[in-house]
């Protein structure tokens, strides 16, 4: 074998290497995808939101139906405003179902679960969920127990 063929074939190695790591790197970011979403977009709020963060993942029954894209302080509610883009082969939702933030993984990676209601009409651009339950953080767990176990 050539010098030069082994310098070629030393490049396309280094080359899928690279190609490689950057996979890697797009999925431990949650950027699954570099193209728009097309879905519609709705919105919740939250007392706490613990850790969650922009990109995280929207489950429905443990499937990923679309991605946190924005969270906001709104000061007329006090309240942290968190919105959502679902994916369009999604649309079925109905409009009394609710979304509480859960913890997944022993990194701690939080996300949204969306749980299905009951009513006729489903969710649409703009809607707001109105039931919802906020993180639990794990200080204000210890702090109550501190507490309780302290006033002994």
């Amino acid at each position: 074998m050539s010098s030069r063929s082994v310098e070629i074939l030393v490049g396309l190695f280094v080359a899928a290497g690279v190609v490689a790591l950057l996979v890697l790197a797009l999925k431990v970011s949650n950027v699954s995808s570099l193209e728009g979403n097309n879905g519609y977009t709705v919105y919740a709020y939250f007392n706490d939101i613990g850790g969650l963060k922009v990109r995280a993942p929207v489950t429905a029954a443990g499937v990923t139906v679309g991605r946190v894209t924005a969270i906001d302080y709104d000061k007329k509610n006090f309240e942290a405003k968190v919105t959502m883009d679902i994916k369009p082969q999604y649309n079925d939702f109905p409009t009394d179902s609710s979304v509480s933030i859960y913890t997944a993984g022993l990194l701690g990676e939080q996300y949204i679960a969306l749980s299905p209601g009951s009513s006729m009409q489903n969710l649409k651009n703009g809607d707001r969920i109105r039931y919802t339950q906020s993180a639990v953080v794990l200080e204000k767990i210890i702090s109550q127990l501190m507490v309780k176990f302290t006033s002994k």
